[in-house]
């Protein structure tokens, strides 16, 4: 009978969660807040804080959840690197892009770090800042119908900043996790290079025979069940061999896309069943908020949200420069890049994952964060394709809203 309560509570409440999902994404339809934030409070309502809907089984659940969703995330992003994609984006997207990423790294870390904030914080934060939110952003184009080469450097910059964001905040997480130890100087290296290097090796090695099985087997169920087969075969390997899992899975993707003949088929696969893990990774990641750490996180999240745009502005003007692109797009494509969401919301669970003693300090920034990001972002990236006149039109119909 005990048995038969247990199994009846978890039914019902996956149930409730995937409802609640539903509702998120109706109400985004209808309301300027995007359905990942939407789905952050929905959590953040049930969660322990308030209401305390949740039962105690969903503790064990959220960090199996957790991998799943950054897993599919990750292999997603890989299939933008592409070597016809990048030569397509041009030096000028190139430079842009990778200026904003390590210049917001690098002006969050420095700051905090002469603020007094710890070197572990301060690493970690500057790992997550560089995120961005590529479909809040391509929302905000096709719903005004933003036209011009000012949209063309926002949609290219976007389409790949998350994969070198990715790839600092690996090399931050790494950075930490060994001066978080009792190591030494080559310990310390030898730990960072293999959990970098050890996650693009097990990409590589997944998505060579990955890459050869797609062009031979038929579209439909078995391409779904290869595609996250691999997917999660990646992430369970990463995990057990102690590199990064969303590293390893973008690579995978990255390798796919670009040797496979067929290589559409398990992205489409991935993202026809990404958004019911997507739901419940969210719901869970508010969950878990506590409220007396969000009021602490105050002064910190601040400071985070104005390096961050400092970062964006500065970084992009100098790739901008640096790579000879007209001074109208340097000078704005910064503040159209302030939308963060998703990825970053990952990241941060991530880090909290593997440093769980400053867990309520990382979640409630970047939450937090994200939250204004969501809110501000899209905001800001309107006003820009105005401002540089890629919107003539104001007056068109909201569209649906996609995951961010």
């Amino acid at each position: 009978m005990n048995e038969a309560n247990n199994l009846a509570q978890i039914l019902i409440t996956f149930g409730g969660l995937f409802l609640i999902g539903l509702l998120a994404d109706l109400l985004g339809r209808h309301t300027p807040l995007p359905r990942v934030t939407l789905l952050l409070l929905s959590g953040f309502a049930i969660g322990p804080s308030l209401l305390d809907l949740l039962p105690a089984f969903t503790d064990q659940w959220f960090p199996v959840l957790t991998n799943i969703a950054l897993a599919m995330i990750g292999f997603l992003l890989g299939q933008n690197l592409t070597r016809k994609r990048l030569s397509e984006l041009g030096r000028p997207v190139l430079a842009m892009s990778i200026g904003e990423v390590i210049m917001t790294a690098l002006l969050v870390f420095t700051v905090l770090r002469l603020f007094g904030v710890s070197m572990e914080i301060a690493l970690l934060l500057a790992g997550v800042a560089p995120a961005t939110a590529p479909a809040a952003t391509v929302d905000v184009v096709h719903e005004y119908g933003a036209k011009g080469k000012f949209t063309d450097t926002l949609l290219g910059i976007v389409t790949i900043d998350d994969a070198w964001g990715l790839l600092v905040f690996s090399l931050l997480l790494a950075t930490a996790q060994s001066l978080s130890g009792a190591e030494g100087a080559w310990q310390i290296i030898q730990t960072g290079a293999w959990e970098v290097g050890g996650a693009i090796l097990l990409g590589i090695v997944l998505g060579l025979p990955m890459a050869y099985l797609t062009g031979r087997i038929l579209p439909g169920e078995p391409s779904q069940a290869e595609a996250l087969g691999v997917v999660l075969l990646s992430a369970g390997v990463a995990e057990w061999l102690n590199v990064s899992y969303i590293l390893s899975a973008m690579v995978l993707g990255a390798t796919v896309a670009n040797l496979a003949k067929h290589h559409d088929r398990p992205f489409n696969a991935i993202e026809g069943i990404e958004w019911p893990f997507l739901i419940l990774f969210f719901l869970l990641a508010g969950a878990s908020l506590h409220i007396d750490a969000l009021a602490q996180a105050g002064a910190l999240a601040a400071g985070y949200i104005a390096l961050r745009i400092a970062g964006r502005l500065i970084g992009t003007r100098l790739g901008g420069w640096l790579s000879g692109t007209d001074t109208t797009i340097r000078q704005w494509i910064g503040l159209a890049l302030l939308p963060q969401a998703g990825v970053a919301i990952g990241m941060a669970l991530i880090a909290s994952h593997h440093f769980p003693e400053i867990k309520d300090v990382i979640l409630p920034v970047v939450l937090g964060a994200t939250v204004i990001f969501e809110i501000v972002g899209p905001i800001a990236t309107r006003w820009t394709l105005i401002h540089v006149g890629d919107i003539t039109n104001n007056n068109k119909h909201r569209h649906k809203k996609t995951l961010s």
